[in-house]
Protein backbone atom coordinates (compact mmCIF):
# COMPACT_ATOMS: atom_id res chain seq x y z
CA UNK A 1 0.00 0.00 0.00
CA UNK A 2 1.39 3.68 -1.00
CA UNK A 3 1.29 5.90 1.95
CA UNK A 4 -1.53 8.62 1.28
CA UNK A 5 -0.51 12.03 2.22
CA UNK A 6 -3.58 14.27 3.71
CA UNK A 7 -4.18 16.28 0.19
CA UNK A 8 -4.50 12.48 -1.14
CA UNK A 9 -7.41 11.59 0.86
CA UNK A 10 -10.34 11.73 -2.11
CA UNK A 11 -8.34 9.50 -4.03
CA UNK A 12 -7.95 6.86 -0.77
CA UNK A 13 -11.41 7.01 -0.52
CA UNK A 14 -11.68 5.85 -4.30
CA UNK A 15 -9.53 3.49 -4.06
CA UNK A 16 -11.63 1.71 -1.17
CA UNK A 17 -14.63 2.27 -2.84
CA UNK A 18 -12.95 0.41 -6.40
CA UNK A 19 -11.40 -2.05 -3.86
CA UNK A 20 -15.00 -3.15 -2.85
CA UNK A 21 -16.60 -3.15 -6.46
CA UNK A 22 -13.89 -5.33 -8.07
CA UNK A 23 -14.77 -7.79 -5.55
CA UNK A 24 -17.73 -7.89 -6.92
CA UNK A 25 -18.09 -9.06 -10.86
CA UNK A 26 -21.97 -7.85 -11.71
CA UNK A 27 -20.21 -4.34 -10.44
CA UNK A 28 -18.02 -4.01 -13.30
CA UNK A 29 -19.75 -1.00 -15.02
CA UNK A 30 -19.49 0.62 -11.61
CA UNK A 31 -15.86 -0.39 -11.30
CA UNK A 32 -15.01 1.57 -14.93
CA UNK A 33 -16.84 4.48 -13.91
CA UNK A 34 -14.57 4.90 -10.01
CA UNK A 35 -11.83 4.59 -11.96
CA UNK A 36 -11.76 6.80 -14.31
CA UNK A 37 -12.89 9.46 -12.03
CA UNK A 38 -10.00 8.43 -9.75
CA UNK A 39 -7.51 9.05 -12.55
CA UNK A 40 -9.17 12.41 -13.43
CA UNK A 41 -9.01 13.18 -9.59
CA UNK A 42 -5.34 12.18 -9.33
CA UNK A 43 -4.32 13.83 -12.60
CA UNK A 44 -6.43 17.26 -10.86
CA UNK A 45 -4.88 17.42 -7.40
CA UNK A 46 -1.04 16.94 -9.14
CA UNK A 47 -1.32 19.37 -11.59
CA UNK A 48 -1.78 22.49 -8.80
CA UNK A 49 0.58 21.27 -6.47
CA UNK A 50 1.68 23.81 -3.67
CA UNK A 51 4.93 24.15 -3.18
CA UNK A 52 4.40 22.92 0.25
CA UNK A 53 2.28 19.77 -0.93
CA UNK A 54 5.31 19.28 -3.47
CA UNK A 55 7.61 19.03 -0.44
CA UNK A 56 5.78 16.42 1.11
CA UNK A 57 6.00 14.67 -2.03
CA UNK A 58 9.65 15.08 -2.45
CA UNK A 59 9.92 13.40 1.01
CA UNK A 60 7.68 10.76 0.23
CA UNK A 61 9.03 7.53 1.93
CA UNK A 62 7.93 5.22 -1.53
CA UNK A 63 9.95 7.58 -3.62
CA UNK A 64 12.81 6.38 -5.94
CA UNK A 65 15.80 6.40 -3.59
CA UNK A 66 19.88 6.14 -5.15
CA UNK A 67 19.89 2.16 -4.68
CA UNK A 68 16.62 1.25 -6.39
CA UNK A 69 17.97 3.82 -9.09
CA UNK A 70 20.89 1.78 -9.34
CA UNK A 71 19.05 -1.29 -9.77
CA UNK A 72 17.12 -0.49 -12.44
CA UNK A 73 19.42 1.60 -14.88
CA UNK A 74 22.80 0.75 -14.13
CA UNK A 75 25.08 -2.28 -14.72
CA UNK A 76 28.08 -3.39 -13.02
CA UNK A 77 28.42 -1.05 -10.25
CA UNK A 78 31.32 -0.99 -7.97
CA UNK A 79 30.84 1.26 -4.56
CA UNK A 80 33.98 2.69 -3.38
CA UNK A 81 34.13 3.20 0.00
CA UNK A 82 36.01 5.99 2.55
CA UNK A 83 37.36 9.22 2.32
CA UNK A 84 41.32 7.80 2.80
CA UNK A 85 41.48 10.36 5.99
CA UNK A 86 38.79 9.01 8.61
CA UNK A 87 35.87 6.79 7.56
CA UNK A 88 33.37 5.49 5.30
CA UNK A 89 30.12 7.51 4.89
CA UNK A 90 26.90 5.41 4.01
CA UNK A 91 24.93 8.91 3.36
CA UNK A 92 26.76 9.25 0.13
CA UNK A 93 27.54 6.26 -1.97
CA UNK A 94 29.17 6.18 -5.12
CA UNK A 95 31.99 4.11 -7.26
CA UNK A 96 32.16 3.83 -11.35
CA UNK A 97 29.42 1.91 -13.24
CA UNK A 98 27.76 1.38 -16.79
CA UNK A 99 25.10 3.19 -18.14
CA UNK A 100 23.51 2.39 -21.49
CA UNK A 101 26.70 1.53 -23.07
CA UNK A 102 29.06 4.25 -21.32
CA UNK A 103 31.37 4.21 -18.54
CA UNK A 104 30.32 6.64 -15.68
CA UNK A 105 31.00 7.73 -12.04
CA UNK A 106 28.29 7.55 -9.91
CA UNK A 107 27.48 9.25 -6.94
CA UNK A 108 24.64 10.43 -4.95
CA UNK A 109 22.56 10.49 -1.49
CA UNK A 110 20.89 7.48 0.04
CA UNK A 111 18.16 8.35 3.05
CA UNK A 112 17.00 4.34 3.42
CA UNK A 113 13.99 2.56 2.38
CA UNK A 114 12.94 1.99 6.27
CA UNK A 115 13.09 3.19 9.93
CA UNK A 116 16.46 0.26 10.26
CA UNK A 117 18.10 1.68 6.85
CA UNK A 118 16.87 5.38 7.04
CA UNK A 119 19.05 5.36 10.57
CA UNK A 120 21.86 3.19 9.17
CA UNK A 121 22.11 6.28 6.14
CA UNK A 122 21.55 8.86 8.62
CA UNK A 123 18.39 9.75 6.85
CA UNK A 124 20.60 10.92 3.67
CA UNK A 125 22.76 13.34 5.84
CA UNK A 126 26.11 12.86 5.02
CA UNK A 127 28.93 13.90 7.29
CA UNK A 128 32.35 15.23 6.42
CA UNK A 129 34.04 11.95 5.40
CA UNK A 130 30.93 11.00 2.74
CA UNK A 131 31.55 14.55 1.33
CA UNK A 132 35.10 14.23 0.86
CA UNK A 133 34.58 10.52 -0.72
CA UNK A 134 32.45 12.04 -3.35
CA UNK A 135 35.36 14.57 -3.99
CA UNK A 136 37.66 11.83 -3.89
CA UNK A 137 35.82 9.67 -6.75
CA UNK A 138 35.33 12.71 -9.12
CA UNK A 139 38.74 13.25 -8.96
CA UNK A 140 39.18 9.46 -9.94
CA UNK A 141 36.76 10.10 -12.35
CA UNK A 142 38.93 12.73 -14.01
CA UNK A 143 42.02 10.71 -14.21
CA UNK A 144 39.94 7.99 -16.10
CA UNK A 145 37.79 10.43 -17.96
CA UNK A 146 34.74 9.02 -16.79
CA UNK A 147 31.20 11.20 -16.92
CA UNK A 148 30.13 12.08 -13.53
CA UNK A 149 26.21 11.07 -13.03
CA UNK A 150 24.87 12.33 -9.06
CA UNK A 151 21.56 12.00 -7.51
CA UNK A 152 20.96 14.04 -5.47
CA UNK A 153 18.27 13.26 -2.13
CA UNK A 154 19.28 15.12 0.63
CA UNK A 155 17.47 17.62 3.42
CA UNK A 156 21.46 19.05 4.11
CA UNK A 157 24.54 17.85 5.24
CA UNK A 158 24.69 16.68 8.78
CA UNK A 159 24.63 19.20 11.54
CA UNK A 160 26.44 17.82 14.48
CA UNK A 161 29.29 18.57 16.55
CA UNK A 162 30.60 15.88 15.49
CA UNK A 163 30.43 17.00 12.23
CA UNK A 164 31.88 20.56 12.58
CA UNK A 165 34.86 19.19 14.71
CA UNK A 166 35.84 17.40 11.69
CA UNK A 167 34.97 20.00 8.99
CA UNK A 168 31.95 19.88 7.43
CA UNK A 169 32.40 23.29 6.09
CA UNK A 170 35.66 22.55 4.20
CA UNK A 171 34.40 19.35 2.80
CA UNK A 172 31.13 20.57 1.72
CA UNK A 173 33.45 23.42 -0.61
CA UNK A 174 35.84 20.62 -1.46
CA UNK A 175 33.18 18.49 -3.21
CA UNK A 176 31.81 21.97 -4.13
CA UNK A 177 35.25 22.09 -6.03
CA UNK A 178 35.74 18.88 -7.37
CA UNK A 179 32.74 19.54 -9.43
CA UNK A 180 33.29 23.03 -10.87
CA UNK A 181 36.87 21.83 -11.96
CA UNK A 182 36.43 18.75 -13.36
CA UNK A 183 37.36 18.13 -16.82
CA UNK A 184 34.46 15.34 -18.00
CA UNK A 185 30.60 15.72 -18.26
CA UNK A 186 28.98 16.14 -15.25
CA UNK A 187 24.91 15.58 -15.15
CA UNK A 188 23.10 16.23 -11.43
CA UNK A 189 19.63 14.98 -10.81
CA UNK A 190 17.52 16.36 -7.55
CA UNK A 191 15.66 13.10 -7.39
CA UNK A 192 14.03 14.21 -4.01
CA UNK A 193 15.02 17.06 -1.69
CA UNK A 194 17.96 19.17 -2.40
CA UNK A 195 19.13 20.80 0.45
CA UNK A 196 21.27 23.41 0.99
CA UNK A 197 25.04 23.07 0.16
CA UNK A 198 24.97 19.74 1.12
CA UNK A 199 22.98 19.28 -2.17
CA UNK A 200 25.14 21.74 -3.72
CA UNK A 201 28.28 20.15 -3.41
CA UNK A 202 26.98 17.25 -5.32
CA UNK A 203 25.11 19.26 -7.75
CA UNK A 204 27.73 22.01 -9.37
CA UNK A 205 27.40 20.39 -12.47
CA UNK A 206 26.80 21.33 -16.50
CA UNK A 207 23.54 20.07 -16.75
CA UNK A 208 21.40 19.68 -13.84
CA UNK A 209 17.92 18.28 -13.86
CA UNK A 210 14.91 17.90 -11.63
CA UNK A 211 11.99 15.14 -10.79
CA UNK A 212 9.19 17.20 -11.65
CA UNK A 213 7.73 16.74 -8.02
CA UNK A 214 11.00 17.37 -6.38
CA UNK A 215 12.60 20.27 -4.36
CA UNK A 216 15.52 21.98 -3.84
CA UNK A 217 16.45 25.07 -1.87
CA UNK A 218 19.02 26.79 0.53
CA UNK A 219 17.24 25.75 3.32
CA UNK A 220 14.02 24.05 4.39
CA UNK A 221 10.40 25.27 4.10
CA UNK A 222 10.49 24.45 7.88
CA UNK A 223 13.75 26.00 8.99
CA UNK A 224 12.78 29.09 6.80
CA UNK A 225 9.44 29.62 8.87
CA UNK A 226 11.39 29.30 12.01
CA UNK A 227 13.67 32.39 10.85
CA UNK A 228 11.72 34.67 9.49
CA UNK A 229 8.38 34.06 11.65
CA UNK A 230 9.98 32.20 14.22
CA UNK A 231 6.80 29.75 13.83
CA UNK A 232 7.96 26.75 11.67
CA UNK A 233 4.10 26.18 11.16
CA UNK A 234 4.55 28.81 8.46
CA UNK A 235 5.94 26.25 6.64
CA UNK A 236 3.68 26.65 3.67
CA UNK A 237 4.03 30.43 3.37
CA UNK A 238 8.11 29.76 3.20
CA UNK A 239 7.53 27.21 0.27
CA UNK A 240 6.24 29.88 -1.37
CA UNK A 241 8.15 32.18 -1.14
CA UNK A 242 11.47 30.54 -1.48
CA UNK A 243 10.22 28.95 -4.73
CA UNK A 244 11.69 25.81 -4.26
CA UNK A 245 9.27 23.77 -7.01
CA UNK A 246 10.95 22.65 -10.08
CA UNK A 247 8.69 24.81 -12.37
CA UNK A 248 10.30 27.74 -10.12
CA UNK A 249 13.54 26.91 -10.83
CA UNK A 250 13.44 26.37 -14.49
CA UNK A 251 11.91 29.65 -15.06
CA UNK A 252 14.55 30.71 -13.00
CA UNK A 253 17.48 29.23 -14.66
CA UNK A 254 19.16 27.36 -11.91
CA UNK A 255 18.28 24.30 -13.32
CA UNK A 256 18.14 23.05 -17.27
CA UNK A 257 15.04 20.47 -17.08
CA UNK A 258 12.64 18.84 -15.92
CA UNK A 259 12.32 14.85 -15.48
CA UNK A 260 8.44 14.14 -16.10
CA UNK A 261 6.73 11.78 -13.07
CA UNK A 262 3.88 9.83 -13.80
CA UNK A 263 0.44 10.94 -12.53
CA UNK A 264 0.27 10.82 -9.09
CA UNK A 265 3.64 11.31 -8.41
CA UNK A 266 7.33 8.75 -8.97
CA UNK A 267 6.45 6.96 -6.03
CA UNK A 268 2.89 5.58 -7.38
CA UNK A 269 5.21 4.10 -10.41
CA UNK A 270 8.62 4.21 -9.76
CA UNK A 271 9.62 1.89 -12.47
CA UNK A 272 8.13 4.20 -15.01
CA UNK A 273 9.57 7.16 -13.20
CA UNK A 274 13.23 6.02 -13.19
CA UNK A 275 13.24 5.24 -17.12
CA UNK A 276 12.27 8.31 -18.11
CA UNK A 277 14.71 9.55 -15.42
CA UNK A 278 17.27 7.42 -17.66
CA UNK A 279 15.85 8.86 -21.13
CA UNK A 280 17.02 12.53 -19.86
CA UNK A 281 20.62 11.57 -18.22
CA UNK A 282 21.23 9.87 -21.30
CA UNK A 283 20.12 13.09 -23.65
CA UNK A 284 21.91 15.21 -21.11
CA UNK A 285 25.61 13.35 -21.72
CA UNK A 286 24.48 13.09 -24.95
CA UNK A 287 24.74 16.75 -25.80
CA UNK A 288 27.81 16.93 -23.57
CA UNK A 289 30.04 14.40 -25.10
CA UNK A 290 31.46 16.14 -27.84
CA UNK A 291 32.63 19.53 -25.62
CA UNK A 292 36.18 19.64 -24.72
CA UNK A 293 37.51 19.74 -20.95
CA UNK A 294 38.61 23.22 -21.10
CA UNK A 295 34.53 23.90 -22.52
CA UNK A 296 33.09 21.58 -19.92
CA UNK A 297 34.53 23.70 -17.40
CA UNK A 298 33.99 27.04 -19.03
CA UNK A 299 30.31 26.34 -19.56
CA UNK A 300 30.07 25.21 -15.72
CA UNK A 301 31.63 28.65 -15.06
CA UNK A 302 29.10 30.52 -16.99
CA UNK A 303 26.29 28.44 -15.95
CA UNK A 304 26.93 29.08 -12.19
CA UNK A 305 28.57 33.22 -12.25
CA UNK A 306 24.95 33.34 -13.91
CA UNK A 307 23.15 33.41 -10.82
CA UNK A 308 24.99 35.71 -9.85
CA UNK A 309 24.12 38.28 -12.31
CA UNK A 310 20.80 37.44 -12.10
CA UNK A 311 20.63 38.36 -8.44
Amino acid sequence: MVQTLDFEKPVAALDAEIAELTADPARAAELERAQAKRGRLLADIYKALSPWQKTLVARHPDRPRFLGIVEQLFEDWQPLAGDRAFADDVAILGGPARFRGRSVMLIGHEKGHDTQSRVQRNFGMAKPEGYRKAARLMEMANRFGLPIVTLVDTPGAYPGIDAEERGQAEAIARATESCLTAEVPMVSVIIGEGGSGGAVALAAANRVLMFEHSVYAVISPEGCASILWRDAAKAADAAVAMRISAQDLAELGVIDSIVAEPVGGAHRAPADAIARLGDSIDAALDGLEKLSPAELKADRRAKFLAFARAA
